[in-house]
């Protein structure tokens, strides 16, 4: 999916300032709500809720706005990528969470852009010496998160929170070349697609309703559908097209700082000095590479990704 930023409308310094916000609180609360809503909700399951409820919900207002459904080549173009920004995203990090906190989940997920620096390098994009420094430093973080974090006493919670920003940042990057629809439609299609694919997993991993969900559980998974996966897109949309790409997706090193303080303050996650440094570290990373690019993005063309793994 591509989006193209553009000045046309130039925007208030108000509404630029509400949609950051918008996307750095409500993404950042995004873990959160995803621990909260598992104590009722197995993990695959509540994916395909959320993203069912949330891309059917966006689908059925751009269609009553005039959009354009996706094509028969895009849906199928969906269906694939789905799978890398949909499920092994999404979907990996739900399930983390039932073993690691949220705050730590987020530090880890804090890597994407690292590792989207790679596929594009791979695919020719070489990065600039700068972004080089970046991409070292960034990986030495992820090193020390995998290697001294609480994250390596759970075999599941860091091979899952591997895989995540990896799926992610792939999906980004193959998505460049891809025949789809516009950004919303698009987010709407992969939503749908990836909720069945979110299903498939949790018929395979055995997951069932055994009981009604708590009113906490339920008030959490409402907050992922409307707070995360629609206003939060939206938001991010609105800012790809009114402000610089870099401030844009400065949500990738503000939303990890922003989970860990919810996760400490409203759920009593405890962070060791080595969780905290190791995201220090990574952040430091994604800091250095998103503000290396920002002597080109003018005239660059900015892949945007449907919503953050969580």
């Amino acid at each position: 999916m591509t989006a193209t930023p553009t000045t046309a409308k130039p925007a208030s310094a108000l509404a630029v300032a509400c949609a950051l916000g918008s996307v750095y609180v409500l993404w950042g609360s995004t873990y959160l709500a995803i621990r909260f809503a598992l104590e009722s909700y197995p993990p695959f399951l509540l994916g395909a809720i959320r993203m069912s409820i949330a891309g059917l919900i966006m689908f059925a207002v751009l269609r009553l706005r005039g959009a354009k459904p996706p094509t028969p080549k895009q849906w199928r173009t969906l269906v694939v990528l789905s799978i890398w920004m949909v499920l092994l995203s999404n979907g990996l990090v739900n399930l983390a969470e039932t073993e690691v906190g949220s705050g730590l989940a987020a530090i880890a997920v804090a890597s994407m852009p690292l590792f989207a620096g790679v596929f594009a390098m791979l695919r020719g994009r070489h990065p600039s010496r700068i972004e080089w420094v970046g991409l070292v430093i960034g990986f030495l973080g992820v090193i020390w998160l995998n290697a001294g974090s609480a994250l390596s006493s759970s075999t599941l919670g860091l091979v899952c929170l591997v895989i995540a920003p990896i799926a992610w940042a792939w999906g980004s990057i193959w998505s460049r070349d891809q025949d789809l629809p516009e950004p919303f439609m698009a987010a709407s299609g992969q939503m749908i697609c990836g909720s069945g694919w979110m299903l498939l997993a949790a018929l395979i991993h055995g997951e069932r309703m055994t009981q009604l969900p708590t009113t906490d559980a339920t008030l959490a998974l409402v907050w992922l559908i409307v707070a995360g996966s629609i206003f939060g897109f939206t938001a991010y949309i609105w800012l790809l097209h009114h402000v610089r790409p870099a401030l844009a997706t400065s949500y990738a090193y503000v939303n990890p700082p922003i989970a860990v303080l919810f996760g400490a303050l409203l759920a009593g996650e405890r962070f060791t000095a080595n969780d905290l440094g190791a995201m220090a570290v990574i952040l430091a990373g994604v800091v250095i590479i998103t503000l290396s690019k920002t002597r080109s993005a003018k005239a660059a063309v900015v892949a945007a990704p449907n919503e953050p793994p969580a």
